[in-house]
């Protein structure tokens, strides 16, 4: 049962979230854009996957309708405060016959939070293959949502999670909210889509797929070391994120989310993820570090 029902509808929160402004002002060397925090996020620190979205939106904003973007490379440089409105300065670094780059800064409060640059590409024909979707795979509609798994529990973090996400998440097997149950390995999978319809612009899709894939990306490395995100006193946080699409896609139609971990130290776990259709296509693919540090004497693997 819903203990607080959701404050807003979380579809249109995505695409408002999306929806950049221009920044009045004198254009310099940079092309700026303002873009909305998120108020009803319960936590105080803002969603590293929405400043990646945003950037990203910002970026296409200064290319031709018909260059996408093909792939990104982003450090977070700061925690980002959910309830400041962002600023975003995009740096037209070169634009060729069918390649155009682009460096986006996402500041708050004159402060760079996040840093960015991402390839755009005319459309082209060339060699072509890909790894294979692992078989096995059960379908989404047989999984539990996150509202059936975490709906019932009166706290704010449980009820955002549950209702005010704009996807729809769902574990392939046991998930690691409260407990890791199973064996305790560095890798998992979960399908994914917007909980409703995108607009058509192919570039919109993929970065609401940036959004989303820092959702689940660091927990393989959790998984591994049997570190559930309940843990009392753990700190996560994304250090970096790469990603690079592959093909067209539709975010608001099921993807098969596949990551693992092949390694972590020094309080960082790194972690790949690779995106395919339900037709077997691999769209995207992704890397990121994250920082992972857990009290002393919490039980790990």
């Amino acid at each position: 049962m819903n203990a607080t029902p959701p404050r807003t509808d979380p579809m249109e929160s995505l695409l408002r979230i999306l929806e950049l402004s221009d920044a009045d002002g004198a254009r310099t060397d940079e092309d700026v854009f303002v873009g909305l925090g998120d108020e009803s996020s319960p936590r105080a620190r803002l969603f590293g996957g929405q400043v990646l979205a945003q950037s990203l939106v910002a970026a296409a904003r200064t290319v031709g309708e018909d260059h996408l973007v093909h792939s990104m490379h982003g450090y977070f440089l700061r925690p980002g405060d959910a309830a400041s409105p962002l600023t975003f300065g995009v740096q037209r670094l070169r634009d060729g016959r069918s390649f155009s780059a682009r460096r986006t800064h996402a500041y708050q409060d004159s402060v760079p939070i996040l840093s960015m640059i991402a390839s755009f590409q005319r459309p082209d024909s060339g060699i072509e293959h890909q790894d294979t979707m692992p078989a096995g795979i059960p379908d989404p509609e047989t999984l539990p949502t996150s509202a059936q798994l975490l709906g019932g529990i009166d706290h704010p973090v449980a009820q955002a999670w549950a209702y005010e996400r704009p996807f729809d998440i769902r574990h392939v097997g046991p998930n690691i909210y409260f407990d890791v149950k199973g064996e305790h390995v560095a890798h998992q999978a979960v399908w994914l889509k917007t909980l409703g319809p995108m607009p058509t612009d192919q570039n919109l899709h993929r970065a609401a797929l940036a959004y989303a894939s820092d959702y689940t990306l660091l927990e393989p490395s959790l998984r591994r070391h049997g570190i559930a995100w309940a843990t009392p006193g753990i700190s996560v946080a994304s250090l970096d994120h790469a990603m690079w699409w592959h093909r067209p896609l539709q975010v608001d139609d099921w993807l098969l989310y596949v990551a693992e971990s092949p390694s972590a130290s020094e309080a960082r776990g790194l972690n790949l993820g690779r995106f395919f259709n339900r037709d077997g296509v691999l769209v995207a693919s992704v890397a990121q570090e994250g920082m992972m540090r857990v009290p002393e004497g919490t039980p790990t693997d």
